[in-house]
């Protein structure tokens, strides 16, 4: 049986929508995927726990960043099941989120930083680039280049 001040506290699918800005298909996609959940009315209709809107946000700012849906999925099973999470679960997940965040910021800066030089000598050559092979390590091996493909 629904009471009242569990009603109050959740949202609808359409309120969810309207505070978070999110369309109600990419909800439903979001909740098929496992990252926001809802219960049920005795009407089959979905309800949100007011907690969703954080998610939700934190789904969107992720993915803003580049981050994959199994990415984010990951760092949001670190917050609890069952009840709204605290400032200390957000600071858990958070941690593991800025650490693998610093490790792409990295990773793009490498790239960035050795992408002109690239472009900027025209040759893309496999066995000198720094970017597909760093210190030419194919050529101390006297491996030649590598497939890239198969034809």
């Amino acid at each position: 049986m629904e009471t009242a001040s569990l009603k109050a506290k959740e949202l609808t699918v359409g309120e969810l929508s309207r505070r978070s800005g999110v369309a109600t298909s990419t909800l439903r996609f979001y909740e098929r995927k496992g990252l926001i959940t809802s219960r049920r009315t005795t009407g089959n209709q979905r309800r949100y726990s007011r907690d969703t809107l954080r998610r939700v946000a934190f789904i969107r700012a992720s993915q803003q960043l580049g981050t994959s849906l199994g990415e984010i999925s990951f760092y949001l099973a670190l917050l609890p099941e069952g009840r709204t999470p605290t400032r200390e679960d957000w600071a858990r997940a958070s941690e593991c989120y800025n650490k693998d965040l610093n490790t792409k910021i990295q990773r793009l800066e490498f790239l960035r930083d050795r992408l002109t030089d690239c472009i900027g000598c025209g040759c893309l050559s496999i066995d000198r680039c720094a970017l597909v092979n760093p210190s030419d390590e194919l050529g101390a091996d006297n491996a030649g280049a590598p497939k890239l493909y198969e034809p």
